[in-house]
């Protein structure tokens, strides 16, 4: 349930300040000259961490902080800037956090460099309403630390990888938000076709793994 009163005052006090900035730009006449995003990097804990009892809930997505189930790595977007960014606008194409960099230097005007951001796809021409998809082939997620998992999505389905186990969990995302059906065995194909896509990626980015002492 969602009754921690201090986790509650910290997300109005959060409000209130992205309020005071907002206010700030438009005093200082640069609100359209602007661009504001607004996300976050996990979602809520909903392990116990403090007094016992979960800080938050995350549902109908499953679990939280930490993990690579959709309670833990979908987090909304809000992107605003006057007069450029069509006000009240939705976007349904999943994004990551890498995607921020090449963004805002594409809406400076600025060139790309793409050795610093290797993940990341420019998608000011969703924000622009130029597009209503960006090309790209997957999402992927890497934790070799902690979880000790890694995860890939590509279309709606999402795979989450067991590092030590070597075991996989596949879900249908479209059908399945809550992540509660497990179609690895029903799907073994297509649960081999992305496994084969993580492990490739791990290559191609040169990802780090857990070293036994």
């Amino acid at each position: 349930p969602q009754n921690y009163g201090e986790y509650a005052a910290m997300v109005e006090s959060v409000d209130e300040s992205v309020g005071r900035v907002l206010a700030a730009l438009r005093q200082a006449g640069i609100e359209e000259n602007t661009l504001v995003i607004f996300s976050g990097d996990n979602g809520g804990v909903t392990s116990l961490e403090w007094k016992d009892r979960p800080i938050t809930s995350n549902l109908p997505l499953r679990s939280g902080k930490g993990h690579l189930y959709e309670g833990g790595i979908r987090v909304p977007t809000i992107v605003r800037q006057t007069g450029r960014v069509p006000a009240g606008s939705k976007c349904r194409e999943p994004l990551i956090s890498n995607d921020f960099y090449p963004t805002l230097l594409a809406l400076a005007g600025q060139p790309a460099v793409p050795e610093q951001h290797r993940d990341g796809v420019d998608f000011s021409p969703l924000l622009l309403e130029e597009a209503e998809h960006l090309d790209r082939p997957a999402l992927y997620w890497h934790y070799p630390h902690n979880r000790h998992e890694g995860a890939v999505r590509a279309g709606d389905h999402k795979l989450i990888h067991r590092y030590r186990t070597g075991e996989s969990e596949l879900y249908d995302l479209a059908s399945d938000i809550g992540e509660r059906r497990d179609l690895s065995r029903e799907q073994p194909e297509r649960t081999a076709e992305l496994l084969g896509m993580l492990r490739a990626w791990h290559k191609e980015v040169g990802a780090k793994f857990e070293t036994p002492k």
